[in-house]
């Protein structure tokens, strides 16, 4: 098929290479002319595994091209909208501003009969606004096809997803919606990957509902690594216990600094605004406070590090081990890790940060703190360790590994990601989250 991804971001990008992959024929468009050249040279703007060889391979084939001209839209039959939804400044709602752009700037380009094909995550409700304008205009349609991408398994995730979910208009506009997608993702259904097929308020609630609950998850394991703190009590051995129930599993049952990154904390803030604006606020209104314990988790961290250092961190060298919000990902929105080297750096310490991947993306964000491309420059004459985002490098970490390079003997993990008892035997102080 001829299929058009308008906004080449995380998501577009992906899509776009990852539909070239499976054999269609794919144009990606985007507005900036630097992302849209360095992807045309089949380099890809962020880290994500995996993306880089799908994207050579798609370009050399000519399945997959990228343009800054939305009139190269024209001729596809299907056209997926992937632009960002960001937090809207000074307010917890969804900014809508690129996904109604996006759709007036792709409307004189479709034919009759085309599908355009919402990936974006947007408040419920914002599926029949768009399809009513683009129908009376062009007289194609709507879907809802919401992504559930998880950032350094982004490419498995579109070319092999858990499930797809289909948001369609009813009768005969919905049966050749679905006819169409069903013709996109051939591929993934001969694998039988299972359906969901709806209307386009329940698409849109999925995505939100799945990140809602996700982040209910990891703070009530945060929630529980608070109690225990206070009474002597091992989160790690409590979540092993909780996680042999079926009803509640053990997958993000892992206490630590918290969620990040540029979906799970904006979107339950703009689910809870979209339930507000609806007159059911009090719906989710726990999403509050399951936003307030993630942010307390990284006061808890820095207060850590600070306690460590004898309640003085001002010129006291310090380690951040992780930058990204997680392994796998250059992402450092909304990160816990950054947030934690940022607030110790403005409480005067002599931080270092050292990250596998997302040191450039750090810098352009906070110019002001100090990098290290290499661990042992990071740990180099450190009094305190802190470990932030788990990668396989940190937690695989031995004492005899950094010892040769620090000052001090005291390590915070922000991720429980350590085995205790082998750092402790070693003549370190270890300290976890809700661990004693």
């Amino acid at each position: 098929m001829k299929l058009s991804v308008i906004g080449c971001g995380y998501l577009g990008a992906v899509h776009a290479a990852s539909m070239a992959q499976l054999g269609h024929e794919v144009v990606g468009i985007d507005v900036d002319e630097a992302k849209i050249a360095s992807l045309t040279r089949g380099e890809a703007t962020f880290f994500e595994p995996g993306l880089p060889e799908i994207l050579a391979s798609a370009i050399a084939t000519g399945r997959l091209r990228f343009s800054t001209e939305m009139s190269d839209a024209a001729g596809a039959s299907v056209h997926f909208v992937a632009v960002g939804t960001p937090q809207q400044r000074g307010s917890y709602a969804a900014d809508l501003t690129y996904v109604d752009a996006a759709v007036n700037a792709l409307i004189p380009f479709l034919s009759d009969g085309d599908l355009v094909v919402g990936k974006s995550t947007v408040p419920v409700g914002t599926a029949e606004r768009l399809a009513g304008m683009i129908t009376a205009a062009s007289g194609a349609q709507l879907a809802w096809n919401p992504e559930f991408l998880r950032e350094g398994f982004a490419v498995k995730d579109t070319i092999s997803p858990d499930r797809l979910v289909y948001g369609l208009p009813a009768g005969a506009a919905g049966e050749r919606a679905k006819a169409q997608l069903d013709e996109v993702y051939a591929t993934t259904l001969a694998n039988d990957t299972p359906l969901v097929v709806t209307d386009y308020a329940t698409a849109e609630l999925v995505k939100v509902s799945a990140n809602a609950f996700l982040a209910t998850k990891i703070s009530f394991i945060n929630a529980m690594a608070e109690i225990a703190e206070v009474t002597g009590a091992d989160v790690t051995q409590l979540a092993d216990a909780l996680g042999f129930d079926a009803r509640i599993g053990r997958r993000f049952l892992g206490a630590g600094v918290g969620f990040g990154g540029g979906c799970l904390p904006k979107d339950i803030r703009a689910f809870t605004a979209r339930a507000e604006e609806l007159g059911r606020g009090e719906s989710v209104a726990f999403l509050k406070e399951v936003d307030k314990i993630n942010l307390r988790r990284r006061d808890r961290v820095v207060d850590l590090v600070v306690d460590a250092l004898g309640g003085e961190p001002f010129e006291k060298k310090v380690a951040v081990l992780g930058l990204a919000f997680k392994p796998f990902s250059d992402d450092v929105r909304d990160s816990p890790a950054l947030d934690v080297a940022v607030r110790l750096h403005g409480l005067g310490a002599d931080v270092t940060a050292t990250d596998p991947e997302a040191i450039p993306n750090s810098r352009r964000m906070h110019p002001q703190l100090t990098f290290a491309e290499k661990l042992e420059d990071a740990l180099r004459d450190a009094e305190v360790i802190v470990l932030v985002t788990e990668w396989n490098e940190f937690r695989h970490l031995l004492p005899a590994d950094v010892e040769p390079y620090t000052s001090g003997r005291t390590i915070i993990d922000g991720r429980n990601a350590l085995d205790p008892v082998a750092w402790r035997a070693a003549g370190w102080t270890y300290v976890g989250l809700g661990r004693p």
